[in-house]
């Protein structure tokens, strides 16, 4: 008796605990579709907005920040987008001085930022890649082999691996030349991270920004840095740039680029292997602009919710992919509390 009576009772909680869950859900769904509808009044609300947007920050950001603010002004042609790339260091910065409305990261935001006020939107999701000249005498060889981790640790942060025969594990004595980045940035703090290091870990001769470090890489037929994907690839062709190679990683550690490792002909292949999860987090990852605290100007608010619903449609069309549909509905969700 007592067995069926615990039974019963096991039954009977479980529907309790069901029963719960989904009135939790449709609460969900209730609260979602409520800040949906504010969101189309807002925007009704919103057609003649004038006034000023002032960003700045992450290179990484800065194509795509370009873009939607073309395309934001067709709708609001009032209002104003003045946007400067400096680095993600620069851009939280501004952000929390309220030099500028938002600041434009690529990386994760420390808890002492946040501490400080920083409110964080991810908007887009990107990643980090090994570059080097496209004329380099082992050229087909490297891209034949791909770059290990740890080779790449030997690189960046031991420094022992001082030439190409060191890389490619081969008696080659010409020489490496290795580039990282002098500003404080998101791209060599994510591609640091994938090392298990941080951005002041990485070693070789520092140069100014991504399209610096593209440049240099262009005229060192030796020479091996990082980007973010749209100072790697044309956004046009989709190609690497002139005198660019991207390495692939090998991923697996056999010596080898397998056909499942390959995909860096083009930054569409890039995007779509990023997006299914085939290239490591980091160094892909998303891309932030944050304010000091939640934006209350209403120009600033439209603008986010802008990018975060039709806005993401111009993401692959600039070379960068888009979020998932469950942290388009977080993101939006946090402006509209």
């Amino acid at each position: 008796m007592m067995r069926n009576i615990r039974v019963v009772f096991a039954v009977l909680s479980l529907s309790v605990v069901l029963v719960a869950g989904v009135a939790d859900e449709l609460q969900a769904q209730e609260k979602r579709q409520g800040w949906t509808k504010r969101l189309r009044y807002r925007r009704e609300l919103r057609r003649e907005l004038q006034g000023e947007i002032q960003l700045s920050g992450a290179f990484a950001l800065y194509p795509m920040a370009v873009k939607w603010a073309e395309e934001f002004r067709k709708i609001h042609p009032k209002v104003r987008i003045d946007i400067s790339a400096g680095g993600a260091g620069k851009g939280i910065t501004d952000a929390l001085a309220k030099v500028v409305d938002l600041g434009m990261v690529s990386r994760d935001i420390y808890p002492q930022e946040l501490e400080k006020g920083a409110f964080p939107i991810a908007v887009v999701k990107d990643a980090v890649v090994p570059t080097i000249n496209s004329n380099n005498p082992l050229i087909d060889q490297i891209l034949a082999t791909g770059l290990k981790q740890q080779v790449a640790q030997d690189l960046w942060i031991h420094t022992t691996a001082r030439t190409w025969g060191d890389v490619l594990g081969t008696g080659s004595t010409i020489p490496v030349h290795v580039y990282t980045r002098s500003d404080a940035c998101g791209a060599a703090e994510t591609f640091a991270a994938w090392l298990g290091a941080k951005q002041e870990d990485l070693e070789g001769t520092a140069v100014f920004g991504d399209p610096g470090v593209t440049s240099v890489v262009q005229r060192d037929k030796v020479g091996i840095g990082f980007n973010n994907i749209a100072y790697a690839y044309d956004i046009n062709s989709k190609k690497p740039y002139r005198h660019i190679a991207v390495i692939p990683l090998d991923l697996n550690g056999n010596g080898k680029i397998d056909p499942e490792e390959d995909f860096y002909a083009t930054s569409t292949e890039l995007n779509a292997a990023i997006a299914e999860g085939k290239y490591p987090s980091p160094p892909a990852r998303n891309l932030f602009l944050v304010s000091n605290g939640k934006p209350m100007k209403p120009e600033v608010l439209a603008f986010l919710e802008f990018i975060l619903t039709d806005g993401q449609q111009y993401a692959p069309e600039v070379g960068y992919i888009g979020l998932s549909s469950d942290i388009l509905e977080e993101e939006l969700f946090k402006l509209q509390e």
